[in-house]
C-alpha cells in the first residue's frame, strides 16, 4: 500500500525527529499520519477503559482505510495512574503477542499521560522496539507526556522508575478532544504549561493565565480553539528543551521544576491526586526554596501561588499529607544521587538555574521542610 500525502503541515521548525500535529480536528487525518510515519502490517491502539468510550471506535474506523479489521486490535485497561504498572506492562506484551503483534506492528497511545507513558514503554522493549504513534487525549498529556520519548511505569517504590526513551514516530494533539474533558482534568494541564512559562518564557507565563477566564465562562469548543496556540507553544518551549538534553543529563532538569516534590505528594497519595494538581503545589513549594537558597531576589512564590490560584488549582496541601513523609519520599526520587534529592529551580520568571552547568543542586532538608510547612 503506497503512502497518502500528509494532510496539512505539522508544527514548523521543531529540533525534534519526529512530526508533532497540533489542531482542533488533527484526528480527521489520523490514519494518512500513521500511514506515513510508522506504516505497518499491523496496528494495535492501546488505551484506558475511560479514553477508549469516547474516542477508540473513531480510531478503529480511521485505521480501517489503511488496514483490514482483522489487523487492528485496542487492548485497555482501568483508567489511573494506579495502573501504571509492571503488571499491565507484562499484561498489554502477552495481549500482543495474542493478536500475533511482531515487529511489523505499529502502537497507538491513545489517551492521557499514563496511557502515553505506559504504551510508549510497552512500544519501546516489546521485540526491542516497535513504532509508536503518541494521541494524546488530555491537555496534559499534549503539553508534557507525548513529546519527548520518555517512557516508564511506577513501582512501589516511586514513579516512573522503570523506563526507557523511546521517541514516537509522530505526535497527534487534536484540541477539540479536550471538549470532552471534565472541567478539573482540563485545568490540571494548566500546571505544566505554567511550567513552561516559569523555566522558559514569562511572556508565555502571562498568556496561559490570559486564557483562565474563557475556561471560566466560555464554552467548550471556544477553549480548545483558543488553546491550540498554546499547546503548540507548550511543545516548542520543551523540543528546544529536549533537543538540547535528550538523555536528561544536563539541562532536560529544568523540565522537572515542582516535579520532585509533586512526585512525593503522589507517593504519599498513593497516585489518588490529578497529576497537574501535585505538579501545582510543587511548583509553589519548589519556587520557594529558590528564594530560601539565595538563588532569587524575586518574590517568585507569590507569583507562581497567585498563577496557580488563578487556574483554579490547590495552593495548600491536601489533609492528612505530613510533611516528613513528603520529605522522605523526595529522597527516592529517581533523580537523586547519593541519597540527595535534587532541584531544578528558577532564577526569575522565565529562567533557570545552571547549577555550574548541572541544572539542579541538592537543597538541605531543613529548608525542604520549612518551604513544604508554608503550605
Amino acid at each position: 500500500m503506497t503512502a497518502a500525502p500528509l494532510p496539512g503541515q505539522s508544527l514548523t521548525g521543531l529540533p525534534l525527529s519526529y512530526p508533532v500535529y497540533c489542531a482542533p480536528g488533527a484526528l480527521n487525518d489520523l490514519a494518512a499520519i500513521v500511514q506515513n510515519a510508522a506504516s505497518a502490517h499491523r496496528y494495535a491502539i492501546i488505551s484506558d477503559d475511560t479514553v477508549a468510550a469516547h474516542h477508540a471506535d473513531r480510531i478503529l474506523d480511521a485505521l480501517r482505510t489503511i488496514a483490514p479489521a482483522e489487523r487492528l486490535t485496542c487492548l485497555t485497561i482501568p483508567a489511573g495512574e494506579q495502573e501504571k504498572t509492571r503488571a499491565q506492562w507484562a499484561s498489554l506484551t502477552d495481549r500482543l503477542i495474542a493478536f500475533g503483534a511482531g515487529r511489523d506492528t505499529t502502537v497507538i497511545a491513545l489517551g492521557g499521560g499514563v496511557i502515553g507513558d505506559l504504551a510508549g514503554f510497552v512500544a519501546a522493549t516489546f521485540m526491542r522496539g516497535l513504532p509508536v504513534v503518541q494521541v494524546p487525549t488530555s491537555l496534559l498529556a499534549m503539553v508534557d507526556a507525548s513529546v519527548g520519548g520518555k517512557t516508564a511505569v511506577d513501582t512501589p517504590d516511586g514513579k516512573n522508575l522503570v523506563g526507557a526513551f523511546h521517541d514516537p514516530s509522530a505526535v497527534v494533539m487534536d484540541t477539540e478532544v479536550l471538549s470532552t474533558l471534565p472541567a478539573d482534568v482540563l485545568r490540571t494541564g494548566l500546571a505544566e504549561m505554567l511550567k513552561h512559562g516559569v523555566i522558559a518564557d514569562a511572556a508565555y507565563f502571562q498568556a496561559v493565565l490570559d486564557v483562565v477566564p474563557l475556561l471560566n465562562d466560555g464554552n467548550r469548543r471556544d477553549v480548545a480553539q483558543a488553546l491550540a496556540p498554546l499547546v503548540a507553544g507548550s511543545v516548542r518551549i520543551k523540543a528546544a528543551v529536549v533537543a538540547e538534553d535528550a538523555r536528561e543529563g544536563g539541562k532536560r532538569q529544568v523540565l522537572n521544576f515542582g516535579h520532585t516534590i509533586a512526585h512525593a505528594i503522589e507517593k504519599v497519595r498513593n497516585y489518588d491526586m490529578l497529576h497537574g494538581d501535585a505538579v501545582a503545589l510543587g511548583m509553589i513549594v519548589e519556587a520557594r526554596l529558590a528564594e530560601l537558597s539565595g538563588l532569587t531576589t524575586e518574590s517568585l512564590t507569590s507569583i507562581v501561588r497567585e498563577a496557580v490560584q488563578s487556574a483554579g488549582l490547590p495552593i495548600t496541601m491536601p489533609a492528612g499529607v505530613d510533611r516528613d513523609a513528603v520529605l522522605r519520599e523526595t529522597h527516592g526520587d529517581k533523580k537523586a544521587r547519593g541519597g540527595a534529592a535534587r532541584y531544578a529551580l528558577p532564577v526569575s520568571l522565565g529562567a533557570m538555574d545552571e547549577a555550574g552547568g548541572r541544572w539542579a543542586r541538592p537543597i538541605d532538608d531543613a529548608l525542604v521542610l520549612e518551604a513544604l510547612g508554608e503550605i
